[in-house]
């Protein structure tokens, strides 16, 4: 069960990671991503753990949906998909673009008042297609723009400067940093900055789970309830059309999943029962068979899962092994690698 008031902060140490997922090619095994998982039950309590889970880390943009919470509790206005864009990691399509627009416009404001990086779009279809039109980089383009709308629309309603919206003292960065530590049970260990230069907060993976039970099991009508609803009904809105975290969203019935850049993977059901992971090394390759095995040690029917089992390893262009999670984390035995 949760604590109404968090718990000290994680320490701050090198994370005692152990191996999640092996790398095999013509049946050796050639490489091995070190990680750690989490597996919360309905109640809260951990049901599975590998590595370290209660190491401080940085979720990068896994954390999106709790910013998205903390916004709405803030009085922003946002639902469906534009909420969804909120919380997103999005690809950089068009349809992101112009959601984008769609916000700062409610606001009353322009891509001039964004502060993220200037970016090329993250879908590699679509970020070839800007090279061969010769554009340019830009802040809608980058893929938490949305993210950024949202955060300048929630301060104008505020009264809250625009110019210093991510300065990690500013009362919005503040409020949402009250929310993550509400959600997750404990208290922020470090504030650093993200790629996109927004306030990033240092918690554990445990907590980071925890969060995202809170969030898919709240009241109907609660900012996280809200939030949840938007990103499974738009799940392409909050990353993008080939994206493995909205083909995730879609496979297994309700559903939340956010994954954040160096290897975060966070998922949970409507009932709380949740998975978070972190690969070592960020290698993305290992993040969702690893996640899609924490999720069937959750309970979810791993005939829903088999597209995610990994991506084959080829050799001369044809299927020569796998990413498969390891035993320790998946004991039934998977297809063999090739």
């Amino acid at each position: 069960m949760y604590s109404s008031s968090p718990a000290d902060a994680p320490i701050v140490r090198e994370p005692l990671h152990a191996p999640v997922a092996h790398l095999i090619r013509g049946g050796v095994v050639e490489g091995i991503h070190y990680g750690s998982v989490v597996v919360l039950g309905a109640d809260g309590t951990v049901e599975f753990q590998l590595g370290d889970i209660e190491a401080a880390f940085y979720p990068r943009s896994a954390v999106k949906p709790l910013q998205a919470v903390a916004m709405l509790r803030a009085g922003l206005p946002l639902d469906g998909e534009l909420l969804s864009l909120a919380a997103a990691s999005h690809s950089g399509e068009e349809r992101h673009l112009e959601g984008t627009r769609r916000i700062l416009e409610l606001a009353g404001l322009t891509e001039d008042d964004l502060r993220n990086v200037p970016d090329m779009p993250f879908d590699p279809v679509v970020r070839d297609a800007w090279i061969r039109e010769g554009r340019l980089p830009s802040r809608l383009a980058q893929n938490c723009s949305g993210k950024h709308a949202a955060m300048l629309w929630t301060a104008r309603l505020n009264g809250w400067s625009l110019t210093d919206y991510l300065d990690p003292e500013h009362p919005l960065q503040q409020a949402i940093q009250e929310v993550v530590e509400d959600l997750t049970g404990q208290r922020v260990a470090r504030v650093t900055v993200d790629g996109c230069g927004a306030p990033l907060f240092s918690i554990s993976l445990h907590g980071l789970a925890r969060a995202l039970s809170r969030i898919t099991s709240a009241a109907p009508g609660t900012p996280e309830a809200k939030v949840a609803d938007a990103m499974r009904e738009h799940a392409e809105m909050a990353s993008g059309s080939g994206r493995d975290v909205a083909a995730l969203m879609r496979a297994v019935p309700g559903l939340l999943a956010k994954d954040g850049f160096e290897g975060v993977q966070v998922a949970a059901l409507p009932d709380g029962r949740a998975v978070a992971v972190k690969i070592a090394d960020g290698a993305n390759r290992a993040r969702i068979p690893v996640a899609s095995a924490a999720l069937a040690r959750a309970g979810v029917d791993p005939e829903l899962l088999t597209e995610f089992a990994g991506e084959p390893l080829l050799g001369g262009r044809e299927p020569v092994g796998c990413v498969r999670a390891v035993r320790a984390l998946d004991p039934v035995s998977q297809p063999a690698c090739v």
